[in-house]
This record gives C-alpha cells, structure tokens and sequence, in this order.
C-alpha cells in the first residue's frame, strides 16, 4: 500500500537509519546499515572518485551546495562525456559518408556509438538506433508497426507509464485500432496483472509497458510481461527510460522486439536510443527519405543525427563502465559470461544498484517520519528504483519544491508525463507530487539536508509555529 507518515516527533538532527538491508532492488548487494547512515556494500561505486568527475557538483544556490535530487528528469554530466563532445566538435565535425578526413572521423563516431550501446544492453551493434529522443523515436516506432495493423488489432498500454510510451500508441485509435488499458493499482502503484492477462487476446499486436515508472519508481515485471505478449503473438516494446540508470539491461535474457532508452538519463547529452530485435528490426515498415538507407538500423534514422551527442552517449557507456570495472570480479556470478566492456558496464550497474538502493531506504525511513508526509509507491519488499514520490498535507507541491530549491536542494514537481497515474492517485487537481530522484553522485548528507527542509516546512504548517 501507500506509505503514509506516521505521527510522533522527528528527529532533525540524527537520522534514524534502516534496521536492516534495503533488500527493494534487484540484485541489490548492500550489507545492513548501522551507525548514523547507509554504508554501501564493498562492490558499491566509489563516492569519492564519481563525484570528482562532475563539474556540476560545484555549483552552490544562495550560499548551498547544489544538491541534485533531479536525476528522473535526467542526470548531471561527467567530465569524460564533456571531453568526448567537445573533442568531436573540435576535431571530427561533418556530415557523414564523405571521403576526406572529419567525414570519416564522423562516420566511426557513429559506429562507436552503436557499439557502446550494444555493450550496455546486451545487443548487436547493428540492432541500435539513435533519435532525438525516445518520444520521438518511439512515435517513428508505433507509426512504422501500424503500417501493418488493421482496423480492429489491439494494443496494449499501462495507467502507469510516461505518456511517452502511452501517446504514440493511443493515437493509433484515430485508424481504427483498439487500445486497451492496464489498469494500476493506486494503492500499492503497482500494474494489475490479472486485468493485464485478460486483455491478451487474439487480436492483440503490441504490448507497450514500462520497465519502472518515473514517478513512483514502481519496478514491473517486464520479463513476464514480454512472456505473455509474445505467448499471443504480440510484439513487446518495452520503455526502459527510467530503469536503465538503475539496474543492468540484457535484452537477449528479456527477449523483448524492442526497447527505448534516454542517454541524458545516465550522464549522456540529449539522445534517444531504440533496440530493436533484428528480425522484428527488419521486418518494419518505417516513414524515410528515398535516399535513406533501408537496412537497419539506419531505416528509422530520419536525418543527420546529433553527431556530437553520440560522442558523448559512447563516453557515457565508458563513464559507466569505468565505475563497474574495479568490481567484475566481484559480480562475476551475475555477468552471464559477458567479458570486456559490456562485463564491466554491467558491474557499473550493478555497483549502481549497490549504492542507491540504502540511500533510497534512507530517505524512506526519513519521509516517514516526518508528520503530514504521505510518499506514493510500490509497497516494501517490491522492486523499485531510488526515485521517491510525495505529498506534504497543506503544501502545494509547486511550494514545497520552491521551498527546497531556495535551499539548494534540486527536486521536481507536477505529474511527470505520467498523467494517467496521477490521476488515478486523485492527484490531477492538486499539483501532482514532489519528486526526489537518486542517482550514484547523491550523498547521505544531501538526504538528511532534504529531510531537515521538508521537516522545517511540514512544521510551519502546523499549529504554534
């Protein structure tokens, strides 16, 4: 169920710390917490050494520390990735298939892209695609299929997900085809699998689902969910937005047609990056320029893409990778066989994993302490990702965020694209939620700063302040 703050006093100068594991992430590896805070488990990422590669992490707002709480919306920037981008700009800048030397340049930038994200999700370079963003590409995606549907095929979508991955499927209606609605659970934000599996139907063509909503952090069982779309006969696309700067992707394992990712989502530039299985790839009927190449993954490729962009998204694989390599090893278990950069972008990941998730239970347990606090998401023990949702009774969430970005404190309001789900939270009216977001340069101190500021607020709300 929702959680809701419980009443008694807060304490705002130490922090009550979890009993125990944070044991609500996948493949988490964190050992207990004691003490006055989270301690990350040995395979965690190095605090120390992350944060030194953001330049953005010195930037203070009236007299704070900038503490950025804002990663749902999309990540700071590493160093290496500003380098990549500006050493392309600089020294490899064209257009492509030319015969002189920055065309050439340019042209493997591209290449190395793909590869890079074929490392970090598991695929072939030849099965990724880049776009302006997934919005974007996951509309080229939905109209390419319709061109194959008929009046009256079915596709299905979830009340959970970004409108991103909800927009370009529902628009299919005006052709005649029928949407169908996973229906969420509002009190545990969690999908309702069993309406799920009624849906399914002969006529169905397309299963849409989120891996992990962005704005409870709700993580869904996509593995099963790919497994009775495709039991149908249905293409499965999944929207990995949100999940992908928290936990390792395998789209072999998850057997998924195709799946859309953000690069600025997990310290890249403003790219948008589609899987698409290579059978399903090649089998689209995509909207191109004649002179476009027909061959995937080129074929959705509308245009000269964001040269510099793709740089940075190959340095931001690397970036990862570097936080995962001192740790391959230590995951080997988990790695599958992967070797080289793909085994050590999967232990960034899960080093990820290993460092986000006490701090997120740290910033739960604080919430709940915290009179008038009520945070929407998945109950405990479900998966989930560090990205934590909240109402504060008698503050607008427009205020509260105002409040605690004059404090430095980064944070984000409103319904997050996710409108569906925040109506059916009974929140539409209301100014949404107050979104918190973790990501592995966020700090233990920058959890207790936010949890005295919102402490602060909710106290000036009550009686006698």
């Amino acid at each position: 169920m929702a959680e809701t703050a419980h009443s008694g006093k807060h304490e705002t100068k130490a922090r009550s710390t979890p009993s125990g594991a944070p044991g609500t992430m996948p493949g988490d590896t964190t050992g207990a917490t004691t003490g006055t805070g989270p301690h990350p488990a040995p395979a965690a990422v190095d605090l120390s050494h992350c944060r030194a590669q953001f330049p953005a992490l010195e930037l203070r707002v009236n007299g704070y520390p900038a503490a950025f709480l804002d990663g749902p919306g999309g990540t700071q920037v590493p160093r290496p990735v500003i380098e990549a981008m500006n050493d392309y700009l600089v020294r490899k800048n064209a257009n492509t298939h030319g015969a002189f030397l920055t065309s050439r340049a340019t042209d493997e930038t591209i290449a190395a892209a793909r590869r890079a994200l074929a490392d970090l999700l598991g695929a072939e370079p030849g099965e990724i695609a880049f776009g302006a963003n997934m919005t974007t590409l996951n509309f080229a995606l939905s109209r390419a299929i319709a061109r194959g549907l008929r009046p009256g095929d079915e596709v299905i979508v979830t009340e959970l997900d970004h409108d991103a991955d909800v927009s370009p499927w529902t628009a299919l209606a005006e052709q005649g085809i029928v949407i169908r609605q996973v229906r969420v659970d509002p009190e545990t934000c969690t999908l309702d699998m069993e309406h799920f599996a009624s849906l399914l139907g002969p006529r169905t063509r397309v299963v849409a689902a989120g891996w992990a909503s962005n704005a409870v952090g709700t993580i869904n069982d996509v593995a099963r969910i790919v497994r009775m779309a495709h039991e149908v006969g249905a293409l499965a696309v999944i929207d990995a937005v949100h999940y992908a700067p928290h936990g390792p992707i395998d789209v072999r394992a998850l057997g998924c047609d195709f799946l859309l990712c953000s690069v600025y989502k997990f310290f890249g530039p403003h790219v948008g990056v589609l899987y698409g299985r290579r059978e399903a790839f090649e089998r689209l009927q995509t909207y191109k320029v004649r002179p476009q190449s027909p061959e995937v993954p080129e074929k959705i490729e509308t245009g000269t893409l964001n040269h510099e962009g793709l740089a940075g998204a190959a340095a931001a694989v690397d970036f990862i990778a570097s936080l995962g390599r001192p740790y391959v090893e230590t995951f080997r278990e988990v790695l599958g066989g992967a070797s080289g950069r793909r085994a050590e972008a999967l232990a960034g990941m899960h080093a990820i994993e290993a460092y986000e998730a006490p701090l997120c239970q740290r910033l739960l347990d604080g919430l709940a302490q915290i009179p008038g606090v009520r945070v929407y998401g998945p109950p405990e023990g479900h998966p989930r990702t560090p990205t934590v949702s909240f109402t504060l009774e008698g503050r607008h969430p427009a205020e509260v965020a105002r409040f605690l970005g004059e404090r430095g404190l980064f944070v984000w309001d409103g319904d997050f694209y996710a409108v569906t789900l925040v109506e059916r939270l009974g929140l539409a009216d209301k100014g949404g939620l107050v979104r918190v977001g973790l990501a592995p340069y966020n700090t233990a101190e920058e959890i207790d700063r936010l949890l005295e500021a919102v402490e602060e607020l909710a106290r000036s709300s009550r009686p006698g302040w």
